[in-house]
């Protein structure tokens, strides 16, 4: 079957792909570089203790808590919270993708694109669920 797609063009897809990946990825620096930026500025001056093991602080083990410390504007709560803007820009892109098949209605790709979305999905949280 031959003719135009109903919905957006090929490279009307391919554009805004391209524009959510870069915005997404100079987003995240632009929150990891501001808390790295607020991190160093409160604690680049502490001598670091290598005989003691700190993990992750309780309140940042979660979304929740990693807002409440960028709001705070603490510089592990900025950094972790770009570093989650980093990890999901690749997500939006494949649910993005998934609505542009859909609105296209290939079938064969809203098929695939979904399989990929799951084992994307899976690898980030599968272990936590």
């Amino acid at each position: 079957m031959s003719g135009p797609r109903p919905g957006w063009s090929d490279q009307e897809v391919e554009e805004t792909v391209g524009n959510l990946l870069r915005d997404g990825l100079v987003l995240a620096t632009a929150v990891v570089i501001i808390g790295a930026v607020i991190y160093l500025v409160r604690h680049g001056g502490e001598e670091p203790e290598y005989r003691i093991f700190h993990g992750v602080p309780p309140d940042l083990r979660g979304l929740a808590g990693e807002l409440d410390d960028a709001g705070d504007w603490r510089g592990r709560g900025f950094i972790q919270l770009g570093l989650l803007m980093l990890l999901a820009t690749p997500v939006a892109r494949v649910v993005f993708s998934v609505v542009a098949f859909t609105m296209q209605r290939d079938r064969l790709y809203v098929l695939v694109t979904l399989l990929v979305l799951a084992v994307l999905l899976y690898s980030i949280v599968g272990g936590y669920v």
